[in-house]
């Protein structure tokens, strides 16, 4: 399936691996159908200014979204929020940080349009129940949020579970233009 229009063969896509992970080359050619996919190899341990990083390869790159799983959603929040524009986040570590990184605070004023998680109900790393918490303690004004809960689903994310998140928040990008 090839749901590729105009606007996204031009889209630059950020994608943020986990804090052990790398971007599998199947979940790339995911990606791929919809955009140039940038995906820097980041070390969340001994780099606490990743943030820093980003924001400088935005400035060469412009990325039209983010995606980003577990601690590359928690650093993918953020920074969709920084440079507002949409997001797609796999078990995001919003309610948990496991290692201590330099994040501005939010301007709510002025934030992304959408946020789309995507959680895993059988999730013992960062539970589906506290990232919902989470989102509901900082709900952010100005932004559309949509939750995907999938209740067999873990920590890891399945491949066909990436493709469908993937494949309906673009088709969901599509509707809002």
């Amino acid at each position: 399936m090839n749901f590729k229009t105009e606007n996204q063969q031009h889209m630059n896509i950020l994608y943020l691996h986990g804090l052990e992970s790398k971007l599998n080359p199947q979940k790339r050619s995911v990606l791929e159908r919809f955009g140039t996919v940038i995906a820097p190899d980041l070390d969340y341990h001994n780099n606490p200014n990743v943030f820093d990083l980003l924001k400088k390869l935005n400035e060469e790159k412009r990325f039209d979204v983010v995606i980003g799983s577990s601690m590359g959603g928690f650093m993918g929040y953020y920074f969709a929020n920084t440079i507002t524009c949409p997001a797609l986040l796999f078990n995001p570590a919003l309610p948990h940080r496991p290692v201590p990184l330099n994040i501005p605070k939010i301007n709510t004023s002025n934030t992304a349009s959408l946020l789309h998680f995507a959680l895993g109900g059988q999730d013992d790393i960062i539970k589906a129940n506290d990232n919902l918490r989470w989102l509901s303690e900082n709900r952010l004004p100005n932004t559309d949020i949509k939750i995907s809960i999938h209740n067999q689903m873990g920590h890891q994310i399945p491949l066909d579970v990436f493709e469908m998140e993937v494949t309906g928040f673009f088709n969901e990008l599509d509707l809002l233009k």
